[in-house]
């Protein structure tokens, strides 16, 4: 049996999703890992400038104008100079798998000097379980080489569906500004070979720039909000579409794994320029955190869908008080729902319930 595989990992039911406003010169390093696969690319920016994609990748573009003719006038939802915009990507995909990576992240080594397929290794997350309502001190215990430890109670071993993988980076970490500027030379050289499951109740700072997920079961709830032009706040789009997920994940009694895999984050973004993108959420977040942590979702959320159109309900009462920006979110995190039922109709009634009771457009 040849080492590599001649077809690839759900070739046929993964797409990879790039934001980017610049010539793709960094899929030439990604070749023998993404050639296979389908790209989806979300121009940010002009679009009237034209991005340049190697030869032999198999890909669909997609730019403002093509935003505004496809949604109309829920395109106000799609953030603009914002790698936010990529979550288009996620709307348009008809795949039942997502991996999302930025244009300044090449291929890491592995501490062998071998590269890393980090893809392959989302994938193997995302087809095996995760156990989120007991630690496993093995850390993930479905890799190989690994088990339940001693004391782990045997009926929660088959764990549950795993929605999310989020991956690392090496070499530029993913910090914020104020980190930035007091540490500018601190690099990320520690690679730890492993995979955990976060616990229920433990939200996670989600990073979009290595992330895969099951868009069957999560992706309507991949929404990364309102960001960059004319928002007062940018780079917590990520992290407020990770939020949302980990309460929607715990709810319906979905996983989110992290660790593997690494790539190589190559280039800091300026800490200045970042500071006064990030300043509002740096003080904002002080009380979206304990928001999340405190969210509960009734029984009746039996989709993602809903449960996601009950969080919108309580981010515009509870945040709204914090700022009339949260207001303007969570209008646009129903636009964001409505905008995906319509581009994925048979994905909103396979996720609703048994009994019929789905809703007549």
């Amino acid at each position: 049996m040849a080492s590599t595989p001649s077809v690839p990992l759900l070739k046929d039911e993964l797409d990879i999703v790039i934001p980017t406003i610049r010539n793709l010169d960094f899929l030439e390093m990604w070749r023998p890992f993404f050639e296979k696969y389908h790209l989806i690319i979300v121009q940010d920016g002009d679009p009237t400038k034209v991005i340049k994609v190697p030869e032999g990748f198999d890909y669909e573009l997609y730019n403002r104008n093509d935003i505004n003719r496809i949604l109309g006038p829920k395109a106000s939802c799609i953030s603009f100079k914002d790698s936010a915009c990529r979550c288009f990507g996620y709307m348009v995909s008809k795949k039942k798998y997502i991996y999302t990576i930025d244009d300044d992240c090449f291929v890491a080594k592995d501490p062998t000097g071998r590269d890393i397929n980090a893809l392959e290794q989302h994938i193997k997350n995302l087809l095996s379980p995760s156990s989120p309502f007991f630690f496993n001190t093995l850390y993930d215990p479905y890799r190989e080489g690994a088990d339940f430890v001693r004391g782990y109670p045997f009926s929660l071993r088959e764990g549950v569906p795993t929605a999310v993988s989020h991956g690392l980076w090496l070499n530029i970490p993913d910090y914020d500004a104020p980190t930035q500027l007091v540490k500018p030379l601190e690099r990320n050289t520690r690679y730890v070979d492993a995979v955990m499951t976060i616990p229920k109740g433990t939200l996670f700072p989600m990073c979009g720039m290595n992330l895969a997920f099951n868009r069957e079961i999560i992706g309507p709830a991949m929404y990364f909000g309102l960001m960059g032009d004319g928002q007062p706040i940018g780079r917590y789009d990520d992290m407020w579409a990770g939020w949302c997920i980990k309460v929607i994940c715990d709810h319906l009694g979905l996983g989110v794994k992290t660790g593997l895999p690494y790539i190589w984050h190559s280039k800091a973004s300026n800490p200045f320029v970042n500071l006064k993108k990030e300043y509002k959420g740096i003080y904002w977040q002080e009380e979206l955190i304990p928001f999340f942590q405190s969210a509960t979702l009734p029984k009746d959320c039996t989709t993602v869908q809903k449960c996601y159109i009950e969080l919108s309900k309580q981010v515009k009462a509870k945040l709204g008080k914090v700022d009339d920006y949260f207001i303007k979110l969570a209008d646009a995190m129903v636009t964001w729902i409505e905008a995906w039922d319509e581009l994925n109709p048979s994905a909103e009634k396979s996720t609703e319930l048994p009994n019929g009771a789905a809703a007549a457009k």
